[in-house]
């Protein structure tokens, strides 16, 4: 039914609500539509939100490493 670009034919409907269901299948798909797309834009963000923070993890721990092995060479 949706996103078929069909509409959906009831028993005893005639061509005008035939084309009702038309309009009515277009708006639907059309909202649909403007779903996925604010979704998509706020998946996208997110993900570079967390790219974000897996860089700054990342030089974290590349810092935090070298304090380890600082500290390992000064203890021995």
């Amino acid at each position: 039914m949706f996103g078929s670009g069909e509409a959906v034919h009831l028993p005893g409907d005639d061509s005008g609500s035939s084309s009702s269901m038309i309009a009515i299948d277009n708006k639907i798909e059309q909202a649909m539509d403007l779903v996925k797309t604010h979704l998509m834009l706020a998946v996208r963000e997110e993900v570079e939100l967390l790219w974000e923070q897996i860089k700054e993890l990342s030089e974290r721990n590349a810092q935090l490493e070298r304090e380890n092995y600082i500290l390992r060479t000064l203890r021995d």
